[in-house]
């Protein structure tokens, strides 16, 4: 339980670090954001065997969408966060290029989730299982290099 809490604390202080886009340093290095609303990967310091995170979350304001709707990440151990601010219920399935579900995070409304993938290079997308979200633009892109 401890350690949901410090998770989700560290999910908090990032998501106030972007919202801010300071120019202050931090422990750990962060990828630059693609252009057209990606994402950044955040690599973790701490133990063996690094890896990243990616944050994404349904729309705040209450549209079928996902912010970011384009990510990009490096090759190897990734945690995909996932929050939804929304009373509807949204899920976040991570796909390859073959459409086979290599990640899924819990159907939830009002909360967070995450899983952690061992991804290759290659190109994902997430989408919304429920029905007709992702019809209605409930997906994106994760680029792994």
């Amino acid at each position: 339980m401890k350690q949901v809490a410090a998770l989700l604390a560290l999910v908090f202080a990032s998501v106030a670090l972007v919202a801010c886009g300071g120019g202050g340093s931090s422990s750990s290095s962060e990828s630059t954001a693609e252009a057209g609303g990606g994402a950044t990967a955040k690599e973790e310091s701490s133990g063996g065997g690094g890896g990243s995170t990616v944050k994404v979350e349904a729309d705040p304001q209450g549209a079928l969408a996902y912010i970011p709707s384009e990510a990009t990440t490096k090759a190897g151990k990734v945690t995909i966060d996932f929050d939804n601010p929304q009373a509807l219920t949204h899920d976040l399935v991570l796909e390859d290029s073959k459409g086979e579900d290599v990640a899924r995070v819990e159907l939830l409304s009002e909360g967070e989730d995450s899983t952690t993938v061992d991804l290759k290079p290659g190109t994902y997308h997430y989408f919304c299982s429920v029905p007709g979200h992702r019809e209605a633009g409930m997906e994106g892109t994760l680029t792994v290099k």
